[in-house]
């Protein structure tokens, strides 16, 4: 009795299932292009960007280093 009251509507709702997977994939796909379009737009902001990251980045990877070898 308590196994057939669990899942009283396991099938009802496949059709609103699909439909929320193709609108999450459709909302992927276009955040997908404007990001694409984006970096192509400001491809030298973003060049500048990763070339002043670089300092920073090699900072942070030589104190995780220290740190890894303080132990």
């Amino acid at each position: 009795m308590a196994e057939q009251n669990q899942n009283p509507k396991e099938g009802c709702c496949t059709a609103t299932k699909t439909m929320g997977t193709l609108f999450k994939v459709i909302l992927g796909l276009v955040f997908l292009g404007l990001g694409m379009r984006a970096i192509w737009v400001w491809r030298v902001e973003l060049i500048a960007l990763i070339k002043g990251c670089i300092g920073l980045f090699l900072i942070l990877a030589g104190i995780i280093t220290l740190a890894i070898a303080k132990d």
